[in-house]
C-alpha cells in the first residue's frame, strides 16, 4: 500500500507518494519549477541546477536542487521566492550563454525570465545534462555512453572515444538532448550568438501566478514532466 506524505509548497498543501521528488510532487499540482536535466523514469543527478527551492527546515532555509529532494511529511518549499527566481536567473542565463544553439535552452532561459545575457557567449554542443547517458545506461542497459574527464574537460563520450558493438542505434541519446532542438530561426554563428526571447508572450497569464504550469509551449521543447504525465 501507498504511504502518502503532506507537505506544503508555496503556501499550498501537497500530498504526494512517499519516495517522491519535491520536483515530481510540484508538477502533478500544477506548480512551474523549471528543469532542464529531469526526466520521467530516469534518476535525477541535479546537473542543471534549474529546479531549486528553498527548503525550510529547523527556522533556517537551504537551497537544494528539487528533483534530488524527497518529499517529508510537514516539510515547507518554496520554489519561486525573491531568492530563487533571482538563482535560477541567473543559472538560467549561464546555460543560455553556454549554448544558445538549443531551442530547449533558451525556451527554459524565457521561462526564467531571462533579459539579457552579461556572459561571454561560448557555442557549446553540451551542457553535461546527462540525459543522454541516464537514458543509454538505465532504460537500454547499454551503457555506450558516460562521462569522460573532469573539471573544464569533462564531457560525454563513448569508452575510448570509439562506438562500442553494445550500443543498440535507438536513437534515444539524441532525442533527450536538448542540443538536437535549434532555434527556429536555424543554428547561429560563432560571433553572432543571441538571446532569443521571442517565445515570452507564452508567459503573459503567468504574470499574477508566475509559479503556475500553464501548459506553455515552452516546454514541449526540452520534454518538460507535464507533457509526460
Amino acid at each position: 500500500m501507498k504511504q502518502y506524505i503532506t507537505l506544503t509548497i508555496d503556501g499550498a498543501q501537497v500530498r504526494a507518494v512517499k519516495g517522491t521528488s519535491v520536483l515530481d510532487a510540484a508538477i502533478e499540482y500544477g506548480i512551474c519549477i523549471p528543469h532542464l536535466c529531469h526526466v520521467p523514469n530516469l534518476s535525477d543527478i541535479g546537473a542543471c541546477r534549474l529546479c531549486i527551492v528553498e527548503h525550510f527546515k529547523d527556522g533556517r532555509s537551504k537551497v537544494t536542487t528539487s528533483c534530488t529532494l524527497n518529499v517529508q511529511e510537514g516539510m515547507v518549499i518554496l520554489s519561486n521566492s525573491e531568492k530563487i527566481r533571482k538563482l535560477r536567473r541567473n543559472i538560467a542565463e549561464l546555460l543560455v550563454a553556454q549554448a544558445p544553439n538549443s531551442r530547449a535552452i533558451q525556451d527554459v532561459a524565457v521561462r526564467c525570465g531571462v533579459k539579457e545575457v552579461r556572459y561571454p557567449f561560448k557555442n557549446s554542443d553540451c551542457v553535461l545534462c546527462g540525459r543522454c547517458v541516464r537514458v543509454c545506461t538505465e532504460m537500454w542497459g547499454a551503457r555506450a555512453l558516460g562521462f569522460v574527464g573532469r573539471g573544464k574537460e569533462r564531457h560525454v563520450d563513448f569508452p575510448l572515444g570509439v562506438r562500442e558493438e553494445f550500443c543498440k542505434h535507438c536513437g534515444s541519446c539524441n532525442m533527450l538532448c536538448p542540443m538536437t532542438i535549434t532555434p527556429c530561426k536555424g543554428p547561429m554563428k560563432t560571433g553572432e550568438e543571441y538571446l532569443c526571447g521571442k517565445c515570452e508572450s507564452q508567459l503573459m497569464i503567468t504574470e499574477n501566478r508566475p509559479d503556475s504550469c500553464v501548459w506553455c509551449e515552452l516546454g514541449k521543447n526540452f520534454q518538460c514532466a507535464r507533457y509526460t504525465q
